[in-house]
């Protein structure tokens, strides 16, 4: 991936991508203006639109999330998954506050009415929680990748339990995804995950570089509210849902989430 060969196409595609998202900043105020259903359409079509512009492959299995309040759970690997997610059913994302710092990627996610935490105050989490909690039952989707950081994709992280609890006192679903890259052959590969010192443009580069990588999003059955008794049961569940265990930890420390 990093021949001469790949920077004209590395470089096409960045300039395909910097146009898909000035076009899609720019529509934020009349997007804004549509009524939910159609919003959210245009939202989907827009981040596939992002991911295919970057020359990676799309390949979704599962149900369609439902309508309402609902805590969308993935296991993190890029940058990537958030567009990804969004593709899914667009929401509210559980961010850290660090993110807001981030080049392009800040603004957008601060637009799109991301919740932000700032993970090393923990006397804010019970504040993150109930406005996670409340987002739910106004009937909107909260994404959270609880891991707290990305991981390489050939092994996972615990998931963390704070955002379960919110789910279960709004008497919310929870719809677990699990998203895992491959290249087109078959193989498994970690070129897509931002994991150690990665910058965003040195892993925004790498993905642009690369030929045949396919992102596989597989939808997997939906979590009542009342299928578990604690918020530590239901996060179990999501992970099993969500996460496969295959190798030792990595040392990642980008997330979108906590």
């Amino acid at each position: 991936m990093g021949s001469l060969a790949a920077v004209p196409r590395a470089v096409l595609r960045l300039i395909v991508v910097l146009s898909v998202l000035l076009v899609g900043i720019v529509l934020i105020p009349v997007v804004g203006r549509f009524e939910s259903a159609r919003r959210d359409r245009a939202i989907r079509l827009w981040c596939r639109t992002i991911v295919r512009a970057v020359g990676v492959r799309v390949r979704t299995s599962g149900a369609a999330p439902p309508t309402g309040g609902l805590l969308l759970v993935a296991n993190h690997i890029s940058w990537l998954d958030i567009p990804l997610l969004a593709a899914v059913r667009p929401g509210r994302m559980l961010a850290k506050a660090e993110i807001r710092q981030w080049p392009v990627a800040g603004a957008l996610t601060a637009s799109s009415g991301a919740l932000f935490i700032e993970r090393d105050r923990l006397r804010a989490l019970p504040t993150t929680v109930a406005r996670i909690a409340d987002t739910l039952r106004d009937g909107a989707a909260v994404v959270v990748f609880p891991e707290g950081s990305t991981w390489c994709g050939r092994a996972q992280g615990p998931f963390r339990r704070a955002a379960f609890q919110a789910a279960l006192d709004a008497a919310a679903p929870v719809q677990p995804v699990r998203l895992h890259y491959r290249l087109d052959g078959g193989a498994a590969t970690t070129a897509p995950a931002f994991v150690g010192s990665d910058s965003l443009l040195a892993s925004v580069w790498r993905v642009a570089s690369a030929r045949g990588l396919v992102a596989e999003v597989h939808v997997q059955p939906l979590l009542a509210p009342d299928s578990a008794p604690d918020r530590r049961t239901l996060a179990q569940a999501a992970q099993a849902a969500a996460t496969h265990r295959t190798c030792a930890n990595s040392e990642g420390d980008h997330g979108a989430a906590s």
